[in-house]
């Protein structure tokens, strides 16, 4: 009797790089902040390095791979479940540079996720299926958001006094604040960019508003 061998699984590019976002969503950290954690270069599991610039797929080292999991405390069986679609308690959404939210057709007229520019990352669970998250880079918002940090916003939560948004303008302009007070005629904002003083934008200039649900550390 002959058995039939078992197909092998093949990996993917990106189911391995989806399961390191979920590596370091798990640990409450940033890709960037996860390898800082493990002893390497910052940028090691960013984005920008996922691929070449001639559009070639980059893999992680198994080096890398080893000192994340021991950073996060975690084994490589853990990791192998994080690489199936379902894997872990975490999700997958999309994920954009900060510095490209104001660009045109990034986002639909609703506020959500559109045109070319967006990736995947796996983050905690959002309740709202139509949750995104921003990367931050450069360090005008520290202390509060440092470059590197994720920030998981989402459209469909409710917004209170106090609560930390993200909101774009109908000229282009996206700014991350802190909410003071919200009328049907304006809001009056504390934008976390320091140099920046408190503002009233009035409610017929206001694109979309959303409630920034978490953030990495």
């Amino acid at each position: 009797m002959v058995r039939q061998a078992k197909a092998q699984r093949i990996l993917t590019h990106d189911q391995i790089w989806v399961a390191l976002d979920r590596l370091a969503a798990r640990a409450g950290l940033s890709p960037s902040g996860l390898a800082k954690r493990a002893g390497l270069d910052p940028t090691t599991f960013n984005r920008s390095k996922r691929v070449t610039p001639d559009g070639r797929e980059r893999w992680p080292s198994t080096e890398s791979i080893a000192k994340a999991l021991a950073a996060a405390d975690s084994s490589i069986e853990s990791f192998a479940r994080l690489i199936d679609e379902d894997g872990g308690d975490s999700r997958s959404v999309p994920l954009l540079g900060f510095a490209l939210a104001g660009a045109s057709g990034a986002f639909d007229e609703a506020g959500l996720p559109s045109g070319k520019g967006w990736t995947e990352t796996a983050l905690p669970t959002a309740e709202d299926s139509h949750a995104f998250a921003l990367e931050i880079s450069g360090d005008a918002l520290a202390p509060v958001y440092r470059s590197g940090d994720i920030v998981l916003v989402s459209p469909g939560t409710p917004i209170r006094k106090g609560d930390r948004v993200v909101v774009k303008t109908r000229k282009g302009e996206v700014l991350v604040a802190t909410l003071k007070r919200r009328t049907a005629r304006a809001l009056d904002l504390q934008p976390l960019e320091a140099a920046q003083a408190a503002r009233t934008i009035v409610a017929s200039d206001i694109g979309w508003i959303a409630r920034i649900v978490w953030a990495s550390q």
